[in-house]
């Protein structure tokens, strides 16, 4: 479907607050059906939203103040989008259902969303030893952006691309005493591909475009790259700025696809943080690499483009590439003198001893295929069902070698943890040069295609049951995704 892109104003998340007067002042977030209008010259779309919002409302909260969320399942019966009942998860389930991952937060396992902790409308499951009605969570980590989305075994994919996703930021002192533009010039751009039917509703491949024979149908695919650019909730939108600093904290909420974001006039940026908080020092760049769950804080300064169109362009060439993300109008009159900076100094990130790592870890990303002849993407040889074989200790330093053996890249998310990458290496060995963003703290890394990257972290603050998976959310639902079960030291 064409459409017309700049039309639509970029919309702002609302920020959600707890309720008051009941026990922990917990806050409550209802998943519904609704529809929701992604264009102008669209009618409302049929989506799945936390609240009714798409995305969902943002979370705002303070280091080191835990709260609580429940988390009401309100949908109806039926799912909207093709359910394949022969992946993990989805076989004698029912076809709806929820479980919601604070992405990036160290919480403890009856609060992280593992993806058999599943729940159905009105919170009914049948002999779950993780689910709870309410999920508390520490926010023990530094100031940052996180976000919640499902992860329910076998429907992740459809049920965030559904619409079930939303922001989650951290704030700490540290960060609000920093120089950098705040309140109306700090702005959140969640960025997802769609793409719609000719009456305006959701299209998501109900089959692999060249299905093998025998194939089930409905059948998972390999992929989803769609043909239409949201921010925010609306496609290509414009948002007009003032020629000054903003801060915008980007999430790549997609599906599969990955970005290599820039602007239309090549003007650099300025990268201040990655998944897990500010950087050390800012890093000036022309362009960034994005894949799917990871979040970049970045720093742009118009203001020696009064008058200007300036468009946030997409440049990676894999996926049915798409090139413009949205536009940026530099046409609002400065308000008053920009004082905000961006310091040579920004925070300090703790270093992981190498002298403190008690194991090493090397693990393969692979590619098969299932018993219907489909692409089936693997880590370290095993399905999901396989037993445990990562069992980090509790308080312990390991590095992961993850070696990728396939044409494509995989962003590879931990649950619990934050890390830090060491390095990169080719197929032959030979070190590549690092990514902007692996100076940071990260919780996903993107393992490009026949690379070998290098974590370390420290398996803190709980022992319990996580998991550790490829963030393609199709790869990850047809078993790019492993347990991870944190050992006690008394553990047998």
């Amino acid at each position: 479907m064409e459409l017309n892109k700049f039309i639509d104003q970029l919309p702002i998340p609302l920020v959600i607050k707890p309720r008051k007067n009941s026990q922990n002042n917990p806050y409550v977030v209802r998943m519904v059906q609704t529809r929701h209008r992604f264009h102008k010259n669209l009618p409302k779309t049929k989506v799945w939203a936390y609240e009714g919002k798409v995305p969902g409302p943002t979370i705002e909260v303070e280091k080191d103040q835990p709260i609580y969320v429940k988390w009401e399942n309100k949908l109806p019966k039926k799912h909207f989008l093709p359910v394949d009942t022969t992946i993990h998860g989805a076989m004698d389930s029912p076809e709806v259902r929820t479980v919601v991952h604070l992405h990036g937060s160290s919480s403890r396992p009856a609060s992280d969303g593992h993806p058999e902790a599943w729940f159905t409308r009105n919170f009914r499951q049948t002999g779950a030893e993780f689910v709870t009605k309410t999920y508390e969570y520490s926010n023990r980590e530094r100031a940052t952006a996180l976000w919640y989305h499902d992860h329910t075994l076998g429907i992740t994919r459809l049920n965030v691309y559904a619409g079930l996703a939303g922001l989650y930021l951290i704030r700490d002192e540290e960060e609000k005493a920093l120089p950098l533009p705040k309140g109306e010039y700090e702005l959140p751009l969640i960025v997802q591909d769609k793409s719609f039917n000719t009456d305006g509703s959701l299209f998501y491949p109900s089959q692999p475009s060249n299905p093998p024979p025998d194939l089930p149908f409905p059948s998972i695919v390999d992929g989803f790259f769609g043909d239409v650019m949201v921010v925010n909730g609306k496609a290509w939108p414009f948002f007009e700025v003032e020629p000054r600093k903003y801060r915008f904290r980007i999430l790549n909420a997609s599906n599969s696809r990955a970005y290599l974001f820039q602007f239309s006039n090549s003007q650099s940026f300025f990268l201040i943080g990655t998944d897990g908080g500010l950087l050390e020092r800012p890093i000036e760049v022309q362009s960034l690499q994005v894949s799917s769950a990871e979040r970049i804080d970045i720093i742009v300064d118009f203001s020696k483009q009064p008058g200007e169109t300036i468009i946030l362009q997409n440049r990676f060439e894999l996926g049915n590439p798409i090139g413009d993300v949205m536009a940026f109008r530099v046409t609002k009159p400065l308000k008053e003198n920009d004082h905000s900076q961006v310091p040579p100094i920004l925070s300090k990130i703790d270093p992981i001893p190498l002298t403190e790592v008690k194991k090493v870890r090397h693990l393969t990303l692979t590619e098969t295929q299932d018993k219907y002849g489909r692409p089936m993407l693997l880590l370290d040889g095993k399905e999901w069902d396989a037993p445990v074989t990562e069992t980090p200790l509790l308080d312990s330093v390991e590095i992961w070698e993850l070696e990728n053996k396939t044409e494509s890249g995989h962003p590879i998310h931990l649950h619990l943890v934050n890390f830090l990458v060491l390095d990169r290496r080719d197929s032959n060995g030979k070190l590549k040069e690092r990514l902007p963003t692996d100076f940071g703290l990260k919780d996903t890394v993107t393992v490009n295609a026949l690379e070998t990257v290098r974590i370390i972290m420290r398996f803190e603050p709980y022992a319990g049951k996580y998991v550790w998976h490829c963030h393609k959310l199709e790869h990850e639902d047809h078993d790019m995704m492993r347990p991870l079960t944190i050992r006690k030291p008394d553990d047998q």
